[in-house]
């Protein structure tokens, strides 16, 4: 049987359970759940796996959902297929529950919808009968850097590591026998058409902020006090005068938010809460601008005589595609949703945590349409259910094939040609250089 007929047949098993894919998609967009705490979700999609005959395994990085389905047609490479569990806080989401704001505002439902429908009609069509290697069908949490203060406190009590889903499952081991990865995200950008490959993302690092002053009656004695607000306000102008300094090929972002401005309107602020990314091109770019913003905090403290506790967490690493996972993706969406729907996107200023697995094997981490909106916006909705469900069960199925049929030569055509920067090891080690904590005294 060949690549074609074999795609032909998985296509028809996935079409077979339509109802059902944008049926999981739906009710995971019905219960939004934040990062790490996807329980509802890893739930369904455990019980999923375990229809379709999978042995999963739960609880990885607290949340995350592995199956594996083994080729018959002999050895060979793993390759995992994800979707990511997480929803994220926006405020005046239609959608967003009413106790914790979470919303699917960024098409993650559909991710983890296409990558269960992808299992299901590889699975049904008896497509492992033709394929060598192992996948990976692989539900991963807290893609979404959000929620740090509740993160960081886990991390203090020795629950997690590492604060996103992707680097805290590498960390536990939960990768190192995949040899290659990808997923598929939706998009709602319309100059992204109904499919298409970005060329590479920016990277991060996550920054807490925290100024101490001193309380004071703020209308009868407010000399006695040492505003942290006031402070804070002078670090932010500081990052805002040093803008013009980053370089425009650097595509640097620093978008920071008050979590904690005061603690009554008649009190000086004795202690103010700043979070932020700092997100750029290359991790060298990140670095320096990070130096530049932390310069630009402490002229705060400075200015008021206050004190600033800076916190640098490791985040997310730079993101390029794999060039021949690329070109046979490209391929198979031409043919799904027309070739004059495709495009080659360009550089994204976003951030993902498959940068971090784009650090040590290769990946491809396309977007396909469906929604339309903002993402990350109260107006991000899903409108177009056989694209963003089924065309990315689909796309992900397709490379399946692609890459295990015929021996797994494409996966190993990949593996020849691949350059991973780094071992697991020294990305460890290197996310761990990153993490520092400075007190700084006006």
């Amino acid at each position: 049987m060949t690549r074609d007929e074999l795609k032909t047949r998985v296509y028809e098993a996935i079409d077979r359970r339509s109802e059902e894919i944008v049926g999981l998609g739906e009710q995971i967009r019905r219960h939004p759940e934040l990062g790490f705490k996807e329980v509802r979700t890893a739930r369904l999609v455990e019980e999923t796996f375990k229809k379709l005959g999978l042995a999963p395994r739960s609880g990885l990085a607290l949340t995350g959902v592995r199956a594996d389905a083994g080729g018959r047609a002999g050895d060979g490479p793993t390759f995992a297929v994800l979707g990511e569990l997480d929803a994220l806080v926006v405020a005046g989401h239609p959608e967003g529950d009413p106790q914790t704001g979470a919303a699917h505002a960024c098409g993650h439902n559909a991710q983890v919808a296409g990558m269960l429908g992808a299992a299901m009609g590889l699975l049904d069509a008896n497509a492992f009968d033709h394929l060598a290697g192992r996948v990976a069908f692989f539900a991963v949490p807290a893609e979404e850097y959000g929620d740090i203060e509740w993160r960081v406190a886990q991390a203090r009590a020795g629950r997690l590591e590492f604060l996103g889903g992707k680097p805290e499952l590498l960390r536990l081991g939960h990768f190192e026998d995949v040899d290659l990865a990808m997923m598929i995200h939706t998009t709602s950008r319309p100059e992204d058409g109904k499919a298409g490959v970005p060329a590479s993302n920016n990277g991060c690092v996550v920054k807490t902020v925290r100024y101490l002053g001193r309380a004071a009656h703020a209308g009868g004695a407010p000399h006695m006090g040492v505003n942290a607000l006031y402070a804070a306000q002078i670090g932010l102008s500081a990052i805002n005068a040093i803008r013009e300094t980053f370089r425009d090929e650097d595509t640097i972002r620093v978008h920071p938010i008050i979590t904690h401005g005061g603690s009554q309107v008649n009190v000086i602020p004795g202690e103010v809460r700043i979070e932020t990314y700092v997100r750029g091109r290359t991790m060298e770019a990140i670095l320096d601008a990070n130096r530049k913003v932390d310069r630009a905090l402490r002229a705060g403290a400075l200015a008021l005589g206050a004190k600033v506790e800076i916190e640098t967490i490791p985040g997310y690493m730079p993101m390029t595609c794999d060039p021949i996972m690329a070109a046979r993706f490209k391929t198979n969406a031409a043919a799904l949703v027309g070739e004059e729907h495709y495009r080659q996107i360009g550089h994204r200023t976003g951030s993902t945590d498959m940068g971090d697995l784009s650090q040590v094997m290769p990946v491809l981490h396309p977007y396909v349409g469906g929604a339309r909106g903002t993402g990350h916006g109260a107006d991000y909705e899903i409108v177009d259910k056989p694209l963003a469900y089924l065309v990315t069960a689909k796309s992900l199925a397709a490379m399946v094939v692609d890459m295990l049929a015929d021996g797994a030569a494409g996966a190993r055509e990949v593996l020849r040609t691949a350059r991973p920067p780094m071992t697991r090891e020294r990305y460890l080690a290197f996310q761990r250089g990153l993490a520092r904590r400075e007190v700084y005294e006006g």
